[in-house]
This record gives structure tokens, C-alpha cells and sequence, in this order.
């Protein structure tokens, strides 16, 4: 016991002494008969028992038991007993003082047993109702010593993972000999509360088979406790690990799932345009009954569609190039709007007439920017609102700078995109509704400019009118 509590229980033994003497003195003033002096005494010894235990209130009945044979017993002012009838009322009054006081400990202690318990089940919901917001098994593993330490007051907390082998503590490095008695705890067949050292410890059990130890000091936690919180331990750590290795299967699912379909229509794709220059190919070869003009068609045929073969070649290498992660952002001081004119001149054959107008806003200071990467994102952009803007429709591009990031626009005064389509049009293969209608595109180009923009730290977004075209928006962080 601390000297806190020496004082508190020396104040108690204080407060009860006078509170025996001052109801004496009351009751002697007031001339009560035996009878109803009794009572009261009964009465202080029961209220003691109920407070402070059996001990104090045994103290406070035999100062009740002298008070009440000196001053309302015959012959009063001594301890003499004048006949059996005295004795008799005598020996009730300790006997009943007694009984009382143990029923009343007994009541008391019980009380507080409950009290405890109360205090236990709400620590261990607490408990584990904070190991299931961990989603990763690791960060729970790290941080289930402090959890456990904090809920439940105790001054260190080690655990052990057996099928790692390794400890998580929430204080210093454990002692070896600590190390030592939860490896053999974690081999044991059943789980078996020891004590070294001021550390209580005990294995994890999930089933038959345990999955590591615990333990804590100071060992206050009672046998009950202890065992539901390793087996809410074990659980949870049992849980966070399927977890974990089933987002593991899941995303290995789904990346089969997603290469399977890139390669499906990577190869309709690319088939696509390899049908048409070997069925111009194969006529061209033959020669039979062609005249210059359907020469000329199918030459151009042939032309056309090795374009596209190549153009789609090198949106998949550059796709492949981001999924990589070997897209390096290389910055350079430039002026913007040297750079979209720049870009425009560069676009020239995908523009295919379409007029652009560039706006940017004054003063056109130089700022740092990767050009490469941006032009690239631009160059997805400028195609993208060409195909799908009537033809000789102007395309407006834009760039506003701030002092932390700078910001480009492309808009068109095409049909516009569906409010269905407008959320999915940044996914690889995503053409929409007008997209697989018309045959034109591979579904990369907007999903090769967001990874662009994601990978130089910006942000990319859409919006649109329908029948008044579409504005594509992002903004990259200016390097220092």
C-alpha cells in the first residue's frame, strides 16, 4: 500500500472513533434507555461495514460494545455487569454488531466485485472495437501494445507473434528472459497464466493452436480478464491477417481480370486496322481490273491505317511505360504560352483544321514545368476534342498561373459528354457511347493524360454541356 493510501485508511480509523464518541455523547445527552442506544449502534456498525469493511467495523463495534455497557447498562459509568439480563443484552449486541458487519462487508465487497466486472467488459469492448478499425494486420500488430496498455492502465505490455517471431512492446526492448518465457508460452498446447519478473503473461490461443503471447505488468489484470483480452487478441490478429491475405487474392484476381481484358482489346484494336491494310494490301497485289483512282484509294487505305497501327502501338508503350512507374518528371523554366503555341505547331496534323485560340493569363511570368510530360498530356487532349468536334469547330486552350500550381484547359464545341459517360472517360478503354459507335479511338488517350498528370502531382477533371462541348481541366504543382 502507497502512503497515500496508509494516510487514507488512517483517517477512516480517525473519523471512525469519532463518530463512535460523538453519537456516545449524543445519546448520553439526550438519556436514551438501552434499548434505542443499541440500535443506534447497531445502526453506526452496519453504516461502517458498508464504507470500509469488516476490519473498521469491528474496531467500531467494540467501541459501540464499551460505550454502550459504560453508560446504558447497569451499574452505568463502569464496566460491570449488574445480572444475566445485562450479559445477555450485552452479548446480543456484539453478536448482532458482528453478523451485521460481515453481511454488510459481504455486500460491499460484492458490490465492488460488480463494479469491477462492469469496468472489465467495458475495457475490453473498448478494446475491441479499436482493433477493428485496423484494416492491415501490420499496423494493428504495432499498435496493440500501446492499445492494451492504454485501456487497461498497466504500466508495459509485450507481445509476441509466433509465426514471425517477433515481439511488439509498448515501453524499452524487453528482457531476455521475457523473450524466453512467451516463445515457450507460444509452444504450449494450453494456455497457462505465469508470472516473472512483475510480468504476467499468457499464450494467444485461437482454436486449439496458439498464434503468439502476451504479456503485462503489473500483473493486475485477474485470470478472467486476461483470457478474454488474449482471446479478443488472437482474434483480431487472426482476422486482420485473412483480411489482408484475401485483398491480396482479390487484387490478384482482379489485375488477371484487368490484363485480360487490356490484352482483348488491345487486340481487336490492332486487328482492326491489320484487316484493312492486308485486305488493300492482298487487291493492290492482284491488280486485276484496278484503274489509277481505286489504286490511289486503297494506297491511302493502307497509309491511313498504318498510322493508326502505329499510333496505337505507341499508347500502349506509353501506357506500359506509366503502369511502370518510369515516367520521371523533368522541369524546365518555361513561358505558357511559348509552350501551347508550341504544342498547337507540334498538333498541327491532329487538329486537322480545327482553329485554336490560346489564352493566358497576364503577366506571363516563366515557371518551372515538365514540357515533355505536359505536351503529351495535350497532345491526348487536342485528339480527343478534334475527333469529336464537328469539323473547323474552334478549340480554345487556356493556362492560369497561381502561386502554387499551374493551371491548362482544353475546351471544345463538340456534342458534349453524357452525364453517364463523364465519370468513367478517364478509364483505360472507355470510349462511351459515341466512342463505340463510331469505331474511333483505343480508350487510352484520356487514361494515358490522367496518369500523366497523376504521376507530375497534379489533377485532372472533365465537364461538360450536352450539345455545347467539353472542357478538360488539370493543374500541376510548380517545382521550385
Amino acid at each position: 500500500m502507497t502512503l497515500r493510501g496508509h494516510s487514507r485508511e488512517a483517517f477512516r480509523w480517525l473519523v471512525g472513533t469519532l463518530a463512535a464518541a460523538l453519537t456516545t455523547a449524543l445519546l448520553a445527552w439526550l438519556g436514551v434507555n438501552a434499548t434505542t442506544a443499541g440500535m443506534v449502534f447497531l445502526v453506526l456498525v452496519v453504516w461502517w461495514a458498508t464504507q470500509a469493511g469488516i476490519a473498521l467495523s469491528l474496531y467500531i463495534a467494540a467501541l459501540c460494545a464499551g460505550s454502550f455497557d459504560f453508560f446504558f447498562l447497569p451499574p452505568y459509568h463502569t464496566f460491570a455487569l449488574a445480572g444475566p439480563q445485562e450479559w445477555v443484552a450485552m452479548l446480543s449486541f456484539l453478536a448482532t454488531s458482528v453478523a451485521a458487519g460481515r453481511v454488510a462487508e459481504r455486500a460491499l465487497h460484492q458490490a465492488q466485485q460488480a463494479g469491477q466486472r462492469r469496468e472489465d467488459v467495458e475495457r475490453l469492448y473498448t478494446l475491441s472495437q479499436e482493433m477493428m478499425l485496423h484494416q492491415d494486420a501490420d499496423g494493428l500488430m504495432r499498435d496493440l501494445p500501446r492499445l492494451i496498455q492504454r485501456i487497461f492502465a498497466l504500466d508495459d505490455v509485450v507481445l509476441y507473434l509466433g509465426d514471425q517471431d517477433r515481439f511488439v512492446f509498448s515501453m524499452g526492448e524487453p528482457a531476455e528472459s521475457l523473450k524466453v518465457r512467451l516463445r515457450n508460452l507460444n509452444g504450449d498446447e494450453t494456455p497457462t497464466l505465469v508470472e516473472k519478473e512483475g510480468y504476467s503473461a499468457l499464450a494467444l490461443m485461437l482454436g486449439l493452436g496458439p498464434v503468439g503471447a502476451l504479456g503485462w505488468c503489473p500483473s493486475v489484470l485477474t485470470r478472467e480478464v486476461a483470457t478474454a483480452v488474449a482471446a479478443q487478441v488472437a482474434i483480431a490478429l487472426t482476422r486482420a491477417v485473412a483480411l489482408e491475405a484475401t485483398a491480396r487474392m482479390e487484387a490478384v484476381r482482379e489485375n488477371e481480370r484487368l490484363r485480360t481484358a487490356i490484352l482483348d482489346s488491345l487486340t481487336h484494336e490492332l486487328r482492326t486496322p491489320l484487316t484493312s491494310i492486308r485486305a488493300a494490301a492482298t487487291t493492290l497485289l492482284q491488280g486485276e481490273g484496278l484503274d489509277d483512282a481505286s489504286r490511289q484509294d486503297l494506297t491511302a487505305i493502307v497509309d491511313e491505317e498504318s498510322a493508326r497501327l502505329d499510333a496505337l502501338i505507341g499508347e500502349a508503350v506509353e501506357m506500359a511505360e506509366i503502369d511502370a512507374h518510369i515516367v520521371r518528371v523533368r522541369v524546365v523554366l518555361q513561358h505558357a504560352r511559348a509552350f501551347l503555341e508550341h504544342v498547337v505547331e507540334e498538333s498541327r496534323a491532329t487538329l486537322a483544321g480545327h482553329p485554336v485560340v490560346i489564352g493566358v493569363d497576364e503577366p506571363d511570368i516563366p515557371v518551372w514545368f515538365d514540357p515533355h510530360l505536359l505536351g503529351r498530356v495535350f497532345r491526348h487532349l487536342l485528339e480527343n476534342s478534334a475527333r469529336y468536334s464537328p469539323p473547323g469547330s474552334r478549340i480554345v486552350l487556356r493556362s492560369r498561373c497561381t502561386e502554387e500550381q499551374l493551371e491548362f484547359s482544353v475546351e471544345d464545341n463538340g456534342p458534349g459528354i453524357s452525364p453517364t459517360d463523364l465519370p468513367l472517360i478517364f478509364e483505360k478503354f472507355y470510349r462511351g457511347q459515341e466512342g463505340t459507335t463510331s469505331r474511333k479511338g483505343s480508350g487510352m488517350g484520356l487514361a494515358i493524360a490522367r496518369a500523366i498528370v497523376i504521376a507530375h502531382g497534379g489533377s485532372i477533371e472533365a465537364s461538360s454541356a450536352l450539345g455545347k462541348g467539353a472542357s478538360f481541366t488539370f493543374r500541376v504543382p510548380l517545382a521550385k
